[in-house]
């Protein structure tokens, strides 16, 4: 299948520079002016990822990602934005956006996030019983998880914990989102989210102090990484 990137933006010199950054790599693209044609877009199209501009006449792109989660579309998602401020980039991650990157950018490193986001999206829907990252093996029917081949017992919520983690690699997460999905409640014990990710580096780290794997990301959250 070809992969296409909806680039929505409605600047037409940003339009026009995406374009060539996401031809360059060797990526088809449609163009939507506005949020409210993106999701026009969304409901007769299938793209590999979406590239989605904030400030925008109409419907902004906060908005517009919140609803593209609420209709369970789960392709990626990167922010690219003149909003550089922390806050706007939480918020963004918070929506359901997989990465947040800032006007003006470096078109070789967007183009390389863009290609890595499709790939790791596609490796998660290639085999629905396994997913597989770096020296990490996770069969979610057994629940078990692999280190090297080597099983590592974690508890219910830890296994929860990880499953997260290896199915977004790369997106960073506040401990609110963490204990929504792990916890399944809205009402955050971020004390206990600390405790567990503690925990499961405990298992998973070669060397927990200074943690490869499961990453702080200082003022959000947290981020699972292998190179």
């Amino acid at each position: 299948m070809e992969e296409k990137v909806l680039i929505v933006d409605d600047d037409p010199t940003i339009q026009r520079l995406l374009k060539k950054v996401m031809h360059s790599n060797q990526l088809a693209t449609d163009i939507a002016g506005s949020a409210e044609e993106a999701l026009a877009l969304l409901k007769s199209h299938t793209y590999s990822l979406i590239l989605m501009d904030i400030t925008m006449d109409g419907m902004d792109g906060f908005e517009a990602v919140e609803r593209i989660r609420a209709a369970r579309n789960t392709t990626p998602i990167i922010i690219v934005s003149g909003k550089n401020e922390d806050y706007d980039t939480l918020y963004g991650l918070e929506l359901g956006a997989d990465d947040y990157v800032t006007k003006p950018f470096n078109p070789v490193i967007l183009g390389a996030k863009v290609k890595a986001l499709i790939r790791r999206s596609r490796q998660l829907t290639t085999d629905s019983n396994f997913i597989t990252l770096g020296p990490f093996s996770y069969n979610r029917s057994t629940l078990i998880l692999k280190k090297n081949n080597q099983e590592i017992l974690l508890s219910s919520k830890e296994t929860k914990l990880m499953a997260f983690f290896m199915e977004h690699p790369g997106q960073v997460f506040t401990k609110a989102q963490i204990y929504r999905q792990v916890w399944n409640d809205d009402l955050t014990d971020e004390n206990t989210v600390t405790v567990h990710i503690n925990h499961l580096r405990g298992k998973i780290e070669d060397t927990p102090k200074q943690p490869q794997y499961l990453q702080t990301v200082w003022g959000l959250g947290y981020k699972f990484i292998v190179l």
